[in-house]
């Protein structure tokens, strides 16, 4: 990068850790995307009154030449998981990853703007984790982070719950990059069908 790593913290103390945590974050970014030339990160812990059950919220700035900047203001509001920073700084790091690969995929021509999503059932589902596998009509399988689940579902997510899923290209293969659980309705309406 060309402007140095810029950390900030509110509502707590600084900390080599957690600075660390986030320089081994960017590090990964930078490997992701070559071009970035600052980042800013603000680290937000819960203010003393309402540290109880509080989660961190977690904002990056990411700066990519010629004009596009990617921001994230990570704060789920009930991810209980987030109430240790590390966790909140990875999650937000993974959603900068996506916006950056989406970028990528834009400048390249390779997005289609109307997509349409596949479907598929959970095979499998880690809640501690938070993450599972999708298996799909064509016998693959393809994973996903409770933070690609749309309207904060993935605690309603079991394994054989169907589900609309858009695929991208991830760090270690296919990816889900958002997860629709379809509803007990659809669901009811496609078995009067069959």
């Amino acid at each position: 990068m060309q402007i140095p790593l810029q950390i900030s913290f509110e509502n707590a103390e600084p900390s080599e850790a957690v600075r660390a945590a986030i320089g081994h974050e960017v590090e990964r970014l930078e490997k992701y995307q070559h071009h970035i030339t600052g980042c800013r990160v603000a680290v937000v812990a819960p203010s003393t009154k309402h540290r109880h059950g509080a989660v961190y919220r977690i904002n990056i700035w990411v700066t990519i030449p010629p004009h596009e900047n990617i921001v994230v203001s990570h704060q789920p509001s009930d991810d209980r998981s987030h109430m240790h920073v590390e966790v909140a700084i990875k999650d937000a790091f993974a959603a900068a990853r996506r916006q950056i690969e989406t970028l990528a995929q834009r400048a390249s021509g390779k997005v289609k703007l109307h997509k349409v999503e596949a479907h598929g059932r959970v095979s499998k589902i880690s809640a501690e984790e938070d993450y599972g596998f999708i298996a799909t009509p064509d016998g693959r399988e393809i994973y996903f982070h409770r933070n690609s689940v749309i309207d904060n579902a993935f605690d309603r997510l079991s394994v054989g719950s169907e589900v609309r899923f858009a695929e991208e290209l991830g760090e270690k293969g296919a990816q889900a990059s958002t997860v629709h659980l379809i509803g007990k309705h659809h669901l009811s309406e496609q078995n009067h069908r069959r």
